[in-house]
């Protein structure tokens, strides 16, 4: 394959990485397994536009990406439906897709099992027509993202140490939002503090992401309880992956879903794949099947096997037939 590398130099882990020893051992592992790498490097600033120029290339098979989720989201949008195939070089503050994934978090180790990994497709899901890799949330979330940007940070340990204190800062006053949802065709309304649609349902034991990035569902998490050492509890369920024993959280599976808000404050009201955005007064969310290419190793699970070979093309008729 012909894979083109690049690296966020401004992003997470990257900061405080050696690139020139990062650079060699890409080009090592890749070029041991027979395929062609150039390796490239960039300042966050200029990253997400080099995704876009490079994603429409047709002599590349592989555009694979060092970075944080932001980076790595930026890159997923821009490959939805696309040829080429995403990789996903570990360097953020969770990793959460890439942990989906299967990829490993240590860098030469990721390095390693992509070098000789295999390409698949997964799921995306969109909300408004725009590529999401992980969630789409609204309320609590969307307030304690607002709370962390105000908060200095300057390394992955200053921004989980943000986000912590940024977590508590939210829930000394929940907020309220009024929202009609109609989850494939069933419509209630809702006053909750916090609602979020994953890509794919959230898997249990850990953080929250998903287990299977071929599953075909969205996850819908409503928040039911209002009381704020409850919603204290809930959060920490979620962080630490027992929201299944939760009560406080209606969990739902979905393949499309719409939600109505009517509030007076749009600006900044949502969250998509850890970035605030303008809650709209229409959102539809809506999953989409094996959407997107990936690099993954070729050991993980979630990999369907075909004689021993992976079919890409032969799952994404399954699915259609499915649909």
């Amino acid at each position: 394959m012909n894979i083109l590398v690049l690296l966020n130099r401004d992003g997470g882990t990257l900061k405080t990485t050696d690139l020139d020893w990062l650079a060699d051992l890409l080009r090592d592992e890749f070029q041991v397994h027979g395929h062609q790498i150039t390796v490239e490097r960039g300042p966050g600033k200029e990253i997400v536009e080099s995704i876009r120029r490079h994603a429409a290339r047709e002599d590349i098979d592989v555009l694979l990406v060092g970075g944080g989720d932001g980076t790595v989201s930026a890159a997923a949008a821009a490959l939805m439906g696309r040829k080429v195939a995403l990789g996903i070089l570990p360097a953020g503050t969770m990793n959460l897709f890439a942990r989906t994934l299967q990829i490993p978090l240590e860098l030469q180790e990721a390095v390693a099992a992509l070098a000789s990994g295999t390409v698949t497709d997964v799921d995306i899901a969109t909300v408004n027509g725009e590529p999401f890799i992980h969630q789409y949330a609204v309320g609590l979330h969307a307030r304690m993202v607002r709370f962390r940007e105000h908060i200095h940070y300057g390394s992955k340990v200053g921004k989980m140490l943000a986000t912590t204190r940024a977590i508590w800062m939210a829930l000394r006053r929940l907020p309220l939002v009024e929202l009609t949802m109609d989850v494939d065709g069933k419509v209630e309304r809702l006053k909750s503090p916090a609602v979020a649609i994953s890509n794919n349902l959230y898997g249990a034991g850990h953080l929250p992401f998903a287990d299977d990035p071929r599953g075909g569902q969205l996850g819908v998490y409503i928040c039911t309880q209002r009381n704020v050492r409850r919603v204290m509890r809930l959060t920490l369920d979620i962080l630490t992956g027992r929201w299944r024993d939760n009560g406080d959280l209606a969990v739902r599976p979905a393949k499309r879903v719409e939600i109505a808000y009517s509030g007076h404050n749009h600006s900044n009201r949502a969250v998509q794949d850890g970035e605030l955005v303008r809650l709209q007064d229409l959102t539809l969310v809506e999953i989409r099947p094996l959407a997107l290419k990936v690099l993954v190793p070729s050991d993980a699970t979630y990999l369907p096997q075909r004689g021993g070979s992976v079919d890409t093309a032969a799952d994404k008729e399954a699915v259609t037939a499915r649909s």
